[in-house]
């Protein structure tokens, strides 16, 4: 799967992206304490997971781990440059499996396809729908989800 991949870097307009293409996003991220304890704090999920090192230390994984939220947000986020710099609107996100649990110094880096292309005509842009999946340095999937956007053309003379 990873094989695949191709890396990116180029304009991105709804012309650049075709069914069937697979990108591996070119940055990955470290997930820090900070990332999980200061976003899981500002949406208010207070799970023992995310904050009780000392209940976590008699659980299967022996550690706490990231809040998913987070991890979607970093893959997401890692996958914008190639799949988000020329968005007008994002149109959803569905699908969303979190795959393997994230911890404090994991790495995440971000691949994604092209589902579709839907072109209806709109001047401004045309909808492009991209399966976004993570993984972590281990080559394990953490988080994989379908979104949907809605991409400038091309403009003329380009």
């Amino acid at each position: 799967m990873m094989n695949n991949a191709d890396m990116t870097g180029r304009g991105n307009y709804f012309e650049d992206f075709r069914v069937g293409q697979v990108m591996r996003h070119a940055r990955g991220k470290t997930v820090t304490e900070m990332d999980n304890v200061m976003t899981t704090l500002l949406v208010m999920n207070t799970a023992q997971g995310h904050f009780n090192e000392h209940a976590m230390k008699s659980n299967r994984f022996g550690q706490r781990i990231t809040f998913g939220g987070v991890n979607i947000a970093t893959v997401v986020g890692l996958a914008m440059q190639d799949t988000g710099e020329n968005a007008v609107r994002e149109l959803g996100m569905t699908g969303i499996r979190l795959k393997t649990p994230v911890f404090h110094g994991d790495t995440l880096y971000a691949y994604s396809e092209v589902l579709d292309t839907i072109d209806r005509g709109d001047p401004v842009g045309a909808e492009v729908v991209f399966h976004h999946w993570g993984v972590n340095e281990r080559d394990e999937v953490v988080m994989e989800g379908t979104r949907r956007v809605l991409v400038r053309r091309r403009p003329a003379g380009r």
